[in-house]
């Protein structure tokens, strides 16, 4: 049985280090190792001879986005170099190399590692284009049985695609196990591919974008529309095209493309693909996008009359830089009034503008490239949808996007480009089979040309996706929820508002569903959802209009409600488990945090965010954090240094950029939540979750047994936020929140330190929210975030 344990990483450059730093955040010790420099290799300081893998790890360890959970996750990398710790590999179980693109270098190196490495250990390439069979010429037998290309996306803390290549001699036990590794314990969408050029993400994604490019020209179109068009308008990420031409690097783009139509002479479409002039000026001048400071787009200096920097944007035509411009697109201004993106598609693709010709164009091209690349670099459809969704972060794959279209659709509109699809699709269409998908007893199945039917979409049963339970009716449905049965006597509470803010519909459709679970017999609930967030917190706009038209009573009553539903999440006869992904700001972290148990998906950002609104946490987080500081609390403590650490995160409106630093914030804790590495997992381990604490769950009893600190801890807290003001690092209205904060988690104006109950911190909390509503600037917060969707420090 493989187990791995140890994992080495021979190259620390930008992949090679956050390769180092993912494996480390998935649990694995790592050791990490480089060349040694020319002008010590006669050094006997390690300090000196380790310096390229030191420096490289710390610089990941810095850089943003973090390729690391948290700053202590890099303790469990070990660095060395090649020349004297290569036999630190005999150690470990796998050994990914992620050296330079350099076939005979990569061979040499393989070599040595032949001669360290254990019997039975996994090797693997990083490599993005060299063909897997020619880097294991000569090795032995075990090491070809145990060799395959294991190509991961950068940065690999946040893509999610895992592409598994195996060589001619691969035992497929390493591949399966390699498919169950990947998605397990490294949180990726595993997808096998062929041993061909770029494999499947690139091969697909270079092309679509190298045609984008073409297209761009030839319509007239300018870069910054044709990146809304081809970003968000597609559901797909805000970069667009030429953005993440920008953000890849040029240089890199223009290799792959080459590499590409070096390596598939008989690949026509591909072939038919020619670099254009304006890509021939960027890497002739060096802008090669972010790293160069310029490339399709170019930061200035100047600032605009809202204090943004000014970018400008390449003309493709002029090679000058212009200011951007206000489009007249009707397609783009159609795709900002279509919320649904599924119809915004099809729309789009519909219209005959310039925009919605490049959208049809480029998904005609797309359409007919992803259908001949079968079986040639995949054998099924299925994996050429999940590696370019999980790749380039796009929300549907090639031929789910021919599906929204239209199957008969699609066909047509890329005959009318002088276009044609793979033989396979008119044989499909010609047995009556009008999509590539569809739905069967709620689950998914996709077209297999091989056997020319329908199969389902395997591993469905290990995850939940909400979207196949919606062909039964709900338990429960309003405008922003709906309550579905997953099976195993589970119900699971959906939240389906814009952004999935919390409003009355969330809070009385979850007072709701927690009475259904209690009075009907189930056995618990999950509140979770397939959303890219779990919630950006409370609905902000109707908390704002009651405090501009003074509803007191009716902003009273939203509060109180809010708090009770959070805390029916504790004190309720069925165990509550949340399952979070993304943003959990605000009332989503308040109501995680009342929940028996949260599965929080490794990439969940959870924070109380209150104060940047000018409020504190109203929903019971305030006094969560009371108790969260009493439960830390020993015999002997010192207490204050507690007191002020969870202070300070509620007053600096603190974000925990994963899970993993949400414990250390105090979000989450040990002894009842965890983090699941994989994001499609999160439901079905919640629901798992809810079974196990279902089986002896006792309701808990309300607490009377807070200590907070009263006068004491007051004084402390006031003092150092006046010492703050006076320093200039906070206004006026800053002090008066944090006042707020200190005042619930001290327990008000107690002489001392005493024990209360939860029903009065409250009520503390109640009223200083209510209280902070009514001031000038908290109104001018909320207002200016609802219109620039960013903080105001008045």
């Amino acid at each position: 049985m493989i187990r791995i344990k140890k994992i080495a990483v021979l190259g620390s450059g930008v992949m090679g280090s956050a390769l180092a730093c993912h494996f480390a955040n998935c649990g694995f010790e790592v050791v990490l190792l480089d060349r040694v420099l020319p002008e010590f290799e006669d050094s006997n300081k390690p300090s000196e001879r380790n310096q390229v893998a030191n420096q490289s790890l710390q610089s990941a360890v810095k850089s943003k986005p973090s390729p690391v959970f948290t700053r202590s996750i890099s303790k469990y990398i070990t660095t060395g170099n090649f020349t004297d710790d290569l036999k630190l590999i005999a150690e470990c179980d796998w050994v990914v190399e992620a050296i330079i693109e350099d076939l005979k270098i990569k061979q040499g190196l393989f070599e040595k590692v032949e001669e360290f490495r254990k019997k039975g250990s996994l090797i693997s390439t990083n490599t993005s284009g060299i063909p897997i069979h020619m880097l294991t010429k000569g090795r032995s037998e075990d090491f070809q049985k145990h060799f395959l290309g294991t190509h991961f996306f950068n940065p690999p803390r946040y893509l999610r695609l895992l592409e598994i290549i195996p060589g001619p001699d691969t035992d497929p036990k390493v591949v399966d196990f390699f498919m169950h590794f990947g998605d397990r314990y490294l949180g990726k969408e595993t997808v096998l591919c062929k041993d061909r050029p770029a494999f499947i993400a690139n091969r697909i994604g270079v092309f679509a974008m190298s045609d984008i490019f073409r297209l761009t020209l030839e319509l007239g179109l300018d870069i910054s529309s044709v990146d809304k068009l081809t970003g968000p308008a597609l559901a797909r990420p805000g970069t667009g095209t030429f953005r993440l031409g920008d953000l890849v690097g040029l240089d890199v783009a223009a290799k792959v493309l080459k590499g590409m139509r070096d390596n598939c002479p008989e690949d026509e479409m591909l072939q038919g693909l020619q670099m254009p002039d304006f890509m021939d000026f960027l890497l002739k001048n060096n802008f090669l996008g972010n790293k160069t400071g310029q490339g399709f787009y170019k930061k200035t200096k100047e600032r605009d009359e809202k204090g943004k920097s000014v970018i400008l944007s390449l003309n493709l035509k002029t090679l000058e830089y212009d200011p951007k411009s206000s489009s007249s697109l009707k397609s783009l201004s159609t795709s900002k009034q279509i919320e649904d993106s599924e119809r915004r598609i099809a729309t789009l693709f519909n219209m005959e503008d310039e925009g919605a010709q490049l959208i049809r164009k480029s998904l005609c091209s797309l359409f007919a490239y992803s259908s001949k690349r079968i079986p040639e670099i995949a054998d099924e459809l299925l994996s050429v949808d999940n590696a370019l969704k999980a790749g380039f972060g796009w929300s549907y794959g090639p031929f789910q996007y021919w599906d929204i279209v239209g199957l008969e659709n699609g066909i047509n509109a890329l005959e009318a480009e002088g276009l044609k699809a793979a033989d396979w699709v008119y044989e499909m269409k010609e047995k009556g089979h009008t999509a590539f998908y569809k739905k069967e007893n709620g689950k998914v199945q996709y077209y297999d040309q091989n056997e020319g039917d329908y199969k389902a979409v395997p591993g469905q049963n290990q995850f939940i996706i909400l979207d196949n339970y919606r062909h039964k009716a709900p338990v429960l449905k309003n405008e922003e929820i709906t309550l579905h049965d997953i099976g195993d006597g589970v119900l699971c509470l959906e939240f389906q508002s814009k952004s999935n803010a919390i409003g009355e519909g969330i809070l009385n459709g979850l007072l709701e569903s927690i009475r259904i679970a209690e009075e009907d017999g189930w056995k618990g609930l999950v509140i979770g959802n397939n959303s890219q967030n779990f919630t950006v917190g409370a609905n902000l706009m109707l908390i704002g209009m009651m405090a501009f038209q003074q509803q007191w009573d009716e902003l009273y009553f939203a509060v109180k409600t809010f708090q009770d539903a959070t805390m029916r999440c504790r004190y309720s006869s069925i165990p509550v488990v949340a399952a979070t992904q993304g943003y959990t700001f605000g009332g989503g972290c308040e109501m995680i945090m009342h929940c028996d148990a949260t599965v929080a998906a490794a990439e969940s950002y959870i924070g109380l965010v209150e104060v940047g609104v000018g409020l504190i946490p109203g929903g019971g987080g305030t006094k969560e954090f009371a108790v969260r500081v009493s439960d830390s609390f020993y015999e002997g403590d010192v207490q204050i240094p507690n007191l002020i650490k969870h202070f300070k995160t509620i007053a600096m409106g603190e974000v925990a950029t994963s899970s993993e630093e949400a414990f250390d914030k105090g979000y989450l804790l040990r002894q009842k939540d965890r983090t699941e590495i994989n994001l499609k997992r999160n439901i079905s381990e919640a629901k798992k979750e809810v079974l196990r604490l279902s089986e002896n769950y006792i309701q808990p009893r309300k607490r009377k047994d807070i200590s907070v600190l009263g006068r004491g801890g007051l004084a402390t807290l006031y003092t150092a936020t006046n010492e703050i003001f006076k320093g200039r690092y906070a206004s006026e209205h800053d002090v008066k929140i944090a006042h707020k904060i200190a005042w619930v988690l001290c327990g008000g104006d107690l002489t001392g330190t005493q024990q209360v109950s939860e029903d009065y911190l409250i009520e503390l909390e109640r009223e200083a929210f209510l209280s902070l509503c009514g001031e000038q600037k908290t109104m001018e917060r909320i207002q200016y975030m609802l219109e620039n969707r960013k903080p105001l420090r008045n």
